[in-house]
């Protein structure tokens, strides 16, 4: 199923219960965001983006302080036990207010929600980029994500089975345990590593823990610097902008077929736990062999191809049944093939741009991505054009996506070979 090599079956076991442990947590919470969105009104999503992007541009350089001054594992630990004092925040104000008081606190917690997500998995894959080697990430990535699938199994199904009978309060203390699971998970696995695989880390003597420094701008001063990290972003901004066409098209079914706020919820989790059943098994057989096997461009492009013949279907059938199949098509894709190869694209860059420009690629591109797709989205229907007319705007858009994502992997491909092929130290362990 994955070939694990002897010394790092433990790395492998610890991080898998890190990322278990972060979507299950998140899992439970998704569906209670998705139906706050929809209650706080279908027409008001586009402000929840803009709300949201401007959360992440906020959060971005405190984020890259703590990442300059602090050893890896405290502003890990600082990052998670953040997000979970402000569970602790809405725990309280979802049980003490009513009326539109709740409803403003669902809009608030559906952009707070929005933010957790991006940073709590971003920091996650950087910290897994910071141990693992390009050849490893290949064989284990798709392995260690699928951890994030059987999280969202269970996570999606405690809240479906659960929401009517504990209530949000009990669901998100749930969750907050979770994330001080992966908090326990991220320090054990930390010190798995003694010393760091790259070559520059090696010769310069630099440990794990020891603060990375820079410029706490870095994230976006190097990403617009370096064209291989400025195409990462252009390959982030696309999947974002064509991911939001879809989800407001969702929204949209959903607040025309149920009028009862925990049906919507329920509904929302049923999705995502058919979702993470499709994707678990794709993670454990495809991932690993497709990308040793096809390499990172060929299986980065397969999400982007799927997405053009998705939308161009779209655009001749512009029905609730496509639309759903499609939504669950290309999600299940995403978690199978693109976010593991993704991934990979980070195992090539400086220790700096695996923490800084990754967390702003993951964050504030990210949801820049969903302000303009969310936007457009409102423009193209305040015209009054229909989902047919989205579905056509979008087919371009995923083919140079596509031709991003192929020029991309090649890229990555031969940065990979020219680490391996430069001469190591005495001693460096194999880039396998």
């Amino acid at each position: 199923m994955v070939l694990i090599h002897p010394g790092e079956g433990r790395r492998v076991a610890w991080a898998w219960l890190y990322l278990f442990s972060v979507f299950s947590a998140y899992y439970i919470i998704r569906p209670i965001r998705d139906e706050a969105g929809v209650a706080g009104g279908v027409a008001n999503l586009s402000w929840l983006f803009t709300g949201t992007l401007l959360a992440m541009m906020a959060l971005n350089p405190p984020f890259g302080a703590l990442v300059r001054r602090l050893p890896r594992m405290r502003f890990i630990a600082i990052t998670y036990r953040f997000f979970m004092l402000n569970l602790l925040v809405f725990l309280v104000l979802f049980q003490t207010t009513t009326g539109s008081a709740n409803i403003w606190t669902g809009r608030a917690f559906f952009i707070w929600t929005s933010v957790f997500n991006l940073f709590v998995v971003s920091v996650f894959w950087a910290f897994m980029v910071d141990l693992f080697t390009s050849g490893q990430a290949k064989r284990l990535f798709g392995f260690i994500a699928a951890a994030a699938t059987v999280g969202g199994i269970l996570g999606s199904s405690v809240t479906a089975a659960a929401v009517r009978s504990l209530g949000v309060p009990a669901l998100l203390l749930i969750a907050i345990g979770l994330l001080e699971v992966g908090v326990f998970s991220a320090r054990r696995l930390g010190r798995l590593q003694p010393v760091l695989h790259t070559p520059a880390a090696s010769m310069s003597g630099a440990g794990p823990e020891t603060p990375i420094g820079g410029s706490v701008m870095a994230g976006l001063t190097n990403a617009l610097r370096s064209p291989y990290l400025l195409g990462i972003c252009v390959y982030m901004l696309l999947y974002t902008v064509l991911s939001t066409f879809l989800y407001f098209q969702q929204a949209e079914i959903v607040d025309r077929t149920f009028a009862d706020r925990a049906a919507r919820t329920v509904f929302f989790a049923r999705v995502d736990l058919l979702v993470n059943v499709l994707t678990l098994g794709g993670q454990c057989f495809l991932t690993g062999r497709t990308m040793t096997r096809a390499g990172v461009a060929i299986t980065l492009t397969f999400v982007p191809a799927l997405t053009a013949a998705g939308f161009l279907l779209l655009g001749m059938m512009p029905t609730a049944a496509v639309v759903v199949g499609f939504t669950a098509l290309r999600r299940a894709g995403n978690f199978v093939f693109a976010r593991p190869t993704r991934e990979v694209l980070f195992t090539v860059v400086s220790r700096e741009d695996k923490y800084k420009t990754k967390n702003f690629i993951d964050t504030v591109v990210y949801r820049l991505g969903d302000q303009v797709g969310a936007w457009s989205s409102s423009l193209i229907t305040l015209l009054g054009l229909g989902a047919g007319a989205i579905a056509w705007t979008a087919v371009p858009i995923a083919l140079a996506w596509a031709g991003n994502a192929w020029w991309l992997g090649r890229r990555q491909e031969k940065m990979a070979g020219a680490i391996r092929d430069k001469k190591r130290p005495a001693g460096l362990p194999e880039l396998a």
